[in-house]
């Protein structure tokens, strides 16, 4: 099946997101839904580091602050009236219900949205929660951004995790390579917002873990 690369996907995100929202953007594939404000949209960005106002990632070359990074650790500019502070200030954002949107990646989001991304069985990749448990909780909704399947091709979204979870019944939405999906959490179930070009629903439910409707 023919899949969107990593800025397809955040620009598909993107759009979804509303005017005036305040987001933030989990370490990894969502910090480059920064890149992708439509036109005519203002989004506020936050960074847990401390950064509301985060813009798009400079371009090679382009001069910027060498001291301006988002959580990732990832170079990135500040849109006009963007500002800095430190993490308190930052985590009560996240833990005091003002964001309005949390992008975060995930290992697996179960059939009733429970969410997996800070720990795996794997050994060689220490866990680290950071601050997804307070986004989880804090953030009005939840996105998750993130691959269809794992590097070995089985499933990451599933019936029930059976890795560690960062949050219980948070995920609303999920976006994909393949797809958009609308978490259904009262049928055990995600509804199918959009299949990709070239993606078949038979395809699609045959590399997915948990029941879709369309």
């Amino acid at each position: 099946m023919p899949r969107l690369t990593t800025h397809e996907m955040a620009a598909r995100l993107a759009a979804d997101i509303t005017d005036g929202a305040y987001v933030n953007l989990g370490i990894g594939m969502p910090v480059t839904v920064a890149n992708h404000v439509p036109a005519g949209r203002q989004v506020i960005y936050h960074s847990e580091n401390g950064i509301l106002g985060v813009g798009r990632s400079p371009e090679p070359g382009e001069d910027h602050d060498p001291d301006l990074i988002n959580a990732a650790k990832d170079p990135v500019t500040l849109i006009e009236g963007g500002c800095y502070f430190d993490t308190a200030e930052s985590f009560a954002m996240m833990r005091g219900g003002h964001l309005d949107l949390a992008v975060l990646g995930a290992f697996q989001v179960s059939a009733t949205g429970d969410l997996a991304n800070w720990a795996t069985h794997d050994a060689t990749y220490p866990p680290a929660v950071g601050g997804a448990m307070d986004l989880a909780v804090g953030a009005k909704t939840v996105y998750v951004l993130m691959r269809h399947t794992a590097k070995d091709g089985t499933p990451k979204l599933v019936e029930a995790c059976d890795l560690p979870l960062t949050g219980a019944a948070c995920v609303s939405r999920v976006y994909t390579d393949l797809g958009v999906f609308e978490i259904d959490r009262d049928n055990a179930a995600a509804k199918v917002i959009e299949r990709f070009d070239g993606v078949s629903f038979d395809a699609l439910q045959a590399v997915t873990g948990l029941t879709l409707v369309e």
